[in-house]
């Protein structure tokens, strides 16, 4: 339940405006003395108090009860236990890399956080580093400057950060960056939410917060590279696996 705690930290002020404009409009419907207009503020009040509690739990099937930050569904396409040098971006939030570094000792893991991302001047990320806290060896970097020497990558993993790269033309400068460092037949793991139908409905206008499948699609083939298998992780996210 930890990252659905920081979700609702993240979002406690439009929560909380949800569940009084519901409240108003109930209140509204018992003061106005027409029968299909009472319906109808009801039934819109109880639908926004409905998209709320939908939401959230969206988020813990996402967040707290998926595979999104285990990466436990790579067999076949990633080893990284034989993998030598690792890069891992994430965009202020970053509840994976003590773990990899844990459970991977030998694995050369350099931590990135996406500079001027959103996230950095929200309220609740100091709550969510107290949760989950820096890598002490983390840098920060530019999306279209990656400071790595060409083709010394084995893997880069970003989970949950790339929509943060808000320009089109950045996103294409980031992977051609990571096409220049990655080794031969080394490998991107992008795991996102989609702005689709799905994430419009348990989401509602949040989904515009993320990119479409077309969009990651052409930021990923203008740079170069290629898709050549997307995962389902849950109903909510896909992992794109990208290679040279």
């Amino acid at each position: 339940m930890k990252i659905t705690k920081l979700v609702i930290l993240f979002n406690y002020q439009k929560i909380l405006f949800g569940f009084i404009v519901s409240a108003f409009l109930f209140g509204l419907s018992f003061w106005i003395n027409s029968g299909l207009f009472t319906l109808l503020l009801r039934v819109l009040g109880g639908l926004i108090i409905l998209n709320i509690i939908a939401s959230l739990v969206a988020s813990y099937i996402l967040y707290d009860n998926s595979d999104l930050y285990e990466l436990n569904n790579l067999e076949g396409i990633l080893d990284l236990g034989k993998a030598e040098n690792a890069i891992l971006v994430h965009a202020s939030f970053d509840p994976l890399s003590g773990r990899l570094e844990a459970e991977y000792p030998d694995l050369n893991l350099t931590v990135c956080d996406i500079y001027g991302n959103r996230h950095e001047h929200e309220k609740g990320i100091e709550t969510s580093k107290r949760i989950f806290p820096p890598n002490s060896k983390e840098i920060k970097i530019s999306p279209n400057t990656l400071p790595f020497e060409d083709k010394s990558q084995d893997v880069i993993l970003a989970l949950t950060s790339l929509h943060e790269i808000l320009e089109h033309d950045q996103r294409v400068l980031f992977f051609k960056e990571a096409k220049r460092i990655l080794k031969n037949n080394g490998i991107i793991i992008v795991s996102e939410q989609f702005r689709d139908v799905t994430n419009f409905i348990f989401f509602n206008i949040g989904a515009f917060h993320f990119l479409s499948q077309k969009q990651w699609k052409k930021a990923i083939s203008s740079a170069g590279l290629n898709i050549i298998e997307s995962r389902k992780i849950t109903p909510f996210a896909n992992m794109l696996i990208i290679k040279d």
